[in-house]
């Protein structure tokens, strides 16, 4: 019963004329990941070797180019290397050569030469090897390359570390590559690139020079590909120390200085995405132990767990709970580090500034609304404290969305068949309000009204839905902020795919909202009924 939320695909992406092309966006059957990007087929900057050799590519071929490589001389060992790269550009039949003829242990042993023309060309020459081709990505890996890489990846070169990361971002679209990748990668990466450069580890502003940009968007779309892993892999990223607060750090920076719309900032929020799918599955036993404490007896058994759906609850075991979820509440909004920030409240304030600034960018609100769906849904008690700090609920949480993907159409979040459960709460959150009326506010409510892409618009109900299970005063926000006259707009259209799946997502929400009887006099105010509420 996990809903999943996909996202358009975005094709061929170009740079420049000189600079790597980008498919930042590919198939997969369950994971919205960024493909390969392919190196430079004229190195940047260093076009007037190829220039030179103009006509001298002439007479030169593969079997040529590979012996050039472990010439004594730097200057053949670069005409090799730059060969290759040209010629691996875009034809898959060289790439299978050049494999055959032992290029890639070749290019390998260049990565970390003296020579810095060498090391550029023979990174340059792997990254267009490598693109596209799951072969060759494993013979890289096999001749140690990872461990090559990361020894390149220290040098002070912004051309060299582009490449680098480039190819980092490669080898993480092949599924069968990603648990290795974060287990060789991810403590280096994160001190030598994404601290410094997301201005955690300076000033706390964000200077970066146009190629620390790439190479940082480089490396947040490697980590948004291995985020869509396996639970081992996102449970290493959320504990590499430095890793999320980087992350949490740069997109909070961009929103500071009005860059909402930034390519690394729409990678940064889907990696958060994907940590935050089963996170609390997948918590740690003792941050789990510490946020639930308060609500457990001695015997380790929840109190107050009652059997059956919608039982009433008496006024001392609704002030027991309050009391114990305002500080479960307290604990957990205090100075966040690391893994803190998936499940913190303050979070909740992020993904809903770029709900509310990202105008263009609909990867980034999709990954916005699907991290605020993960985060409030599930039957744990922390889910209910980022809702709206706590109070009664009523009806099923929808579940999770799944780690960010592509191509695939985006399924509705439907309800889960069977138990109701009840977790007595009382206390308000003017977090809830807020986020309510901004999400409120992204919805379409007639016909011709600006509107998000469809997936964004299942995540949005979703996380309403979510809320409004766990407190009425959601439901109550809902109606305050004209959410009916939208959500049964929603329901009655029906006339695309897309349009049926948040028509009954609106309608599993418009059901759990009627759950509150006291709000009947509301609802019947505004003119709706019983049936409307309750109709498919």
């Amino acid at each position: 019963s996990q809903a999943g939320t996909g996202s358009s695909y975005m094709g061929l992406v170009e740079h420049s004329s000189r600079a790597p092309s980008v498919r930042s966006l590919a198939e997969s059957s369950h994971h919205h990941h960024l493909q390969d990007q392919r190196a430079m087929e004229v190195y940047n900057g260093h076009s007037t070797l190829l220039s030179h050799q103009s006509g001298g590519f002439d007479d030169i071929d593969l079997p040529s180019a590979v012996k050039y490589l472990i010439a004594s001389d730097p200057n053949l060992q670069v005409l090799g290397a730059a060969y290759l790269q040209h010629k691996c550009y875009s034809d898959s039949n060289a790439k299978k050569q050049a494999r055959s003829l032992q290029a890639m242990p070749k290019l390998v042993k260049l990565f970390n030469s003296p020579n810095q023309e060498v090391q550029r060309h023979a990174t340059g020459a792997m990254r267009n090897l490598i693109y596209d081709n799951a072969e060759n990505k494993l013979a890289l890996v096999e001749e140690n390359g990872i461990y090559e890489l990361m020894r390149t990846l220290r040098e002070p070169d912004d051309e060299l570390r582009k490449n680098v990361t480039g190819i980092l971002w490669n080898l993480s679209s092949s599924d069968n590559l990603k648990d290795r990748l974060a287990r060789d990668t991810l403590e280096q990466l994160t001190d030598l690139v994404l601290v410094p450069l997301s201005g955690l580890g300076g000033s706390g502003v964000i200077q970066q020079n146009p190629s620390e940009a790439e190479i940082f968007y480089n490396s947040t779309g490697f980590l948004r590909n291995l985020s869509s892993a396996s639970q081992q892999t996102r449970q290493k990223m959320r504990e590499c120390h430095g890793l999320v607060d980087s992350m949490i750090h740069y997109v909070n920076s961009s929103l500071e200085v009005g860059k909402s719309e930034d390519k690394s900032v729409e990678n940064a929020v889907c990696v958060l995405r994907n940590l935050s799918y089963r996170l609390y599955d997948e918590m740690p036993p003792s941050s789990l132990q510490r946020l639930e404490g308060h609500r457990r007896n001695n015997s380790g058994m929840v109190t107050g767990e009652l059997v059956g759906c919608f039982s009433p609850q008496s006024k001392k075991a609704r002030e027991h709970y309050l009391n114990a979820d305002i500080v479960t509440f307290t604990e957990v909004s205090k100075d966040p580090k690391g893994m803190e920030w998936l499940w913190n409240p303050q979070i909740v304030g992020i993904y809903n500034r770029l709900l509310q600034r990202c105008e263009l960018n609909k990867h980034t609100t999709e990954a916005a609304s699907g991290a605020l769906q993960n985060i409030t849904a599930g039957d744990r008690r922390l889910p209910g404290g980022l809702s709206r700090g706590s109070r009664e609920p009523k009806g099923l949480k929808m579940p999770p969305a799944l780690p960010c993907r592509s191509l695939a159409e985006p399924s509705v979040p439907s309800l889960p068949p069977g138990g109701c459960r009840v977790c007595p709460q009382a206390a308000t959150c003017p977090l809830a309000t807020k986020v309510v009326s901004h999400l409120i506010e992204k919805l379409p409510g007639s016909v011709g009204d600006k509107a998000p892409p469809a997936d964004v618009i299942v995540n949005i109900i979703a996380v309403l839905n979510n809320l409004v299970v766990e407190s009425p005063m959601a439901a109550r926000d809902i109606v305050y902020f004209d959410g009916l006259r939208k959500l049964f707009y929603i329901k009655k259209r029906r006339d695309s795919s897309d349009n049926e799946k948040s028509s009954r997502a609106a309608a599993s929400l418009l059901g759990n909202m009627w759950q509150y009887t006291k709000l009947h006099r509301d609802f019947k105010m505004k003119g709706y009924r019983k049936e409307d509420f309750l109709s498919l």
